[in-house]
């Protein structure tokens, strides 16, 4: 990625990114990635880590084997990047190859879901008390700014089931914690809503009311927090409540009303949950949060043992309406240029079917 070292591409940046993820933890590329946007600060930076709940197969997406004997059913197809073939139901994502760096040899040896998760979110394997902090903190602390109203790191409809600690800020505090966005049912349109909880102030209450109510709370919890500095529930919900007061009381909040996009725009996306959080995650983006997670795989999908071809099929149209009208919307935009986007999930799959 250019401007985060003078010698340092894109590819290698992802590169580097993802080794330090699988063995041994953040600790050595954070500080370098510290220093260099100390040093390049003139343009933000961004990340955008699409999650796979469940353990997509490598050797359905990216990762084929055509005329073995453990190929699939699958095709592949050739991308804009030379040499480079993926999925044939990745089609949109094929014309965007000369921006993917494919990484084909790395594996772990967890095979259990929940650990699974914890290791490649935190780069940690789950032993000891320590709690580590997941990815999405630990780059939010770096490139966040601290004066927005928007938090640093936004996480749209995470599904932590297979590991709670792997999607938590750790050690670093709740002020790294990732702000959750949720599904909120469906518009009239029939297209999938997305929020954040409890934004809106209660409907039939005077603002003035209101506001006495929140300084009281306020009041409540820093006494709270005074007493009780090691606290961590305490702490958190003191976080949390002020960094939500912030976004009722800004112009910000309305980053997270879709509708203000054109349908053309919202249907390519795909009206998916994946699809609409991924043009969430470039409204983010614009506005200059750092760090965006998107899940795809609710209920862990990616699990697919049962009729996988069928439900890979699936999650893959998903997957490329999704991720390909990102990558073209950011580039429309020049934003891709300062934009990492990460794919993974806790692990993949063996190679036999």
């Amino acid at each position: 990625m250019r401007n985060y070292f003078s010698s340092l591409s894109r590819r290698s940046f992802i590169s580097t990114v993802a080794a330090s993820i699988a063995g041994v933890g953040c600790s050595g590329w954070m500080p370098g990635l510290a220093h260099a946007l100390q040093a390049t600060g003139l343009r933000k930076k961004h990340c955008v880590l699409l999650w796979m709940t469940g353990g997509p197969t490598q050797t359905d997406t990216f990762d084929m084997k055509p005329d073995h004997a453990n190929g699939g059913e699958f095709n592949p197809i050739e991308t804009s990047a030379p040499g480079l073939f993926i999925s044939e139901h990745l089609p949109m994502l094929a014309q965007h190859g000369q921006h993917l760096a494919v990484m084909r040899g790395m594996s772990t040896g967890e095979g259990d879901h929940g650990r699974g998760t914890f290791l490649m979110r935190t780069g940690r394997q789950p032993e000891g008390p320590l709690r580590f902090p997941t990815l999405g903190s630990m780059i939010s602390k770096e490139i966040g700014d601290d004066s927005s109203t928007l938090p640093a790191f936004v996480s749209i409809a995470s599904n932590p089931d297979f590991n709670p600690d792997a999607y938590d800020s750790g050690f670093m505090g709740p002020q790294y914690a990732s702000l959750n966005v949720r599904e909120q049912g469906f518009s009239d349109e029939g297209y999938v809503l997305l929020g954040v909880d409890d934004l809106e102030p209660t409907v039939g209450t005077s603002p003035s009311r209101s506001n006495g109510r929140l300084e009281l709370l306020d009041t409540i919890q820093s006494q709270l927090v005074t007493r009780h500095p090691s606290a961590g529930a305490v702490l958190s919900h003191h976080t949390a409540l002020n960094r939500a007061i912030r976004l009722m009381n800004s112009e910000e909040g309305k980053v997270f009303d879709l509708s203000e996009e054109p349908a053309e725009v919202r249907l390519a996306y795909g009206n998916s949950r994946f699809g609409q959080a991924c043009l969430l995650a470039r409204r983010l983006i614009e506005r200059g949060v750092g760090f965006v997670e998107v899940n795809l795989g609710e209920f862990g999908r990616w699990d697919t043992h049962n009729d996988n071809f069928t439900q890979v099929q699936q999650l893959s149209t998903e997957l490329d309406a999704g991720w390909a009208t990102l990558m073209t919307e950011l580039e429309d935009r020049g934003l891709l240029e300062d934009t990492t986007i990460l794919w993974m999930g806790e692990f993949g799959r063996t190679p036999q079917i």
